[in-house]
């Protein structure tokens, strides 16, 4: 049997193919060449596996992973060939076609990460039928020469399609539970910033950074000398600013951003946002509660069949007025300027936009009742009421909003 050094040896020796002046000699070589690759790396994963199911490393009180910078990979290789023995085991089908060249590592390390990520995302754990049917999914689209970032587009989706079939599951892109925000000032005075936040939160950031961030010209002509970080980081300072003098103007309630989801017409695929991609369907509902949505409907092809025009559901006369009425967000009393308009009855479901249909709920008690079972009713006395889910109340009995604490139903029917 060759040895890997004979092997080597081979390779450092290989002469180019007499070429005719056609270049298919030199196409056909890389194409062998490509393959070996994959074979390769394949088989660096599979000894990476082998590495880590000995506790070598952790019984030298380091990682596999250490080990692998060490020897001399590059460290995203090295996480990379982690990640991708972590997950062989899990993707039999994406592991035979590896091991025979069909698959370049980049691409097996996109379907790995898919299948986790849709496991990570979908309430109950996957069946091996599922997780087999997702794999020949994800599969398919690495071999129709989708690269790795559209097969994370793909995973995505799939996994907001399984979590649309529980209307009570939350995911963890939709779960404001997870979110974090950690601020620390360093040695040198200033602030790092580091947040994981859920798909809306996250979209909504994006597309106001993007928008702020865009490279100018210098004052002599020359190309803006800012690298990507640093136009960011500029955005960002715009950003607080301008949301500082906005905060200062309106009375109305806070400043919206201006979201863009489009929706398949066949109702098959979820909705999608232009940054972070497929969305649930309970996000896409809550979006559609305040803030200016843009909608645009495509059919089978993605092209657009129906464009709704952008509109604040709730203009600034009917903000106002709710704002009198209800005070503070009906549920736990945050201040009318951190509030948003919710609908009683969504827009989507033909929910009408008038007093009777809306009232004020902070960010963190508008998830909750999209995501964690409370629900908001208008009272006989045109005041919400909010009925609590069956784990807190067992009776689910309607609770006065919070400017009206005092009061209880019976009082107002009598």
């Amino acid at each position: 049997m060759t040895s890997i050094t004979e092997l080597r040896d081979t390779l450092i020796s290989l002469q180019p193919p007499p070429d005719d002046g056609s270049g298919r000699a030199v196409f056909d070589r890389l194409d062998e060449l490509r393959v070996l690759r994959n074979v390769v790396e394949h088989q660096i994963a599979v000894h990476i596996a082998l590495l880590e199911a000995s506790g070598a490393p952790a019984r030298a009180g380091s990682t596999t992973r250490s080990w692998l910078i060490e020897m001399g990979m590059p460290p995203a290789v090295a996480h990379r060939g982690v990640r991708i023995a972590g997950g062989l085991g899990s993707v039999p089908k994406v592991a035979g076609c590896a091991a025979e060249g069909y698959l370049a590592a980049e691409c097996v390390d996109a379907v790995v990460r898919g299948i986790a990520f849709i496991d990570k995302q979908t309430p109950a754990p996957l069946s091996d039928d599922d997780r087999s049917g997702f794999e020949s999914e994800l599969l398919a689209q690495a071999f129709s020469g989708a690269t790795p970032a559209e097969i994370d587009g793909s995973a995505r989706t799939i996994a907001m399609r399984v979590a649309d079939t529980d209307p009570n599951a939350v995911t963890a892109a939709d779960d404001a539970s997870l979110n974090n925000l950690h601020t620390r000032v360093t040695e040198e005075g200033r602030v790092a910033i580091a947040a994981d936040v859920t798909a809306v939160i996250g979209e909504k950031f994006l597309s106001m950074i993007d928008e702020r961030s865009c490279p100018r010209p210098e004052p002599d002509g020359a190309d803006d000398r800012r690298d990507v970080g640093q136009r960011r980081a500029d955005g960002l300072e715009l950003l607080l600013d301008q949301a500082a003098i906005g905060a200062a103007m309106t009375t109305a309630g806070a400043p919206r951003t201006q979201l863009l989801v489009t929706i398949p017409a066949d109702g098959v695929d979820p909705a999608r946002l232009p940054w972070v991609g497929a969305v649930s369907g309970s996000t896409a509902r809550r979006l559609s509660c305040d803030g200016g949505v843009a909608e645009i409907v495509l059919d089978a092809e993605g092209v657009p069949l129906q464009m709704g025009t952008t509109k604040r559901l709730f203009p600034h006369h009917l903000r106002q007025a709710i704002i009198v009425r209800d005070v503070c967000c009906v549920k736990c009393g945050a201040p009318a300027a951190h509030t948003q308009v919710h609908d009683l009855v969504a827009w989507v479901d033909g929910g009408p936009t008038d007093l009777d249909n809306g009232c004020l709920l902070c960010q963190r008690c508008h998830t909750q009742v999209h995501h964690h079972g409370w629900k908001v009713v208008m009272g006989p006395d045109r005041h919400p009421w909010l009925i609590p889910p069956a784990d807190i109340d067992p009776k689910r009995l309607p609770r006065p909003a919070y400017n009206r604490r005092t009061m209880r139903l019976d009082d107002v029917l009598a």
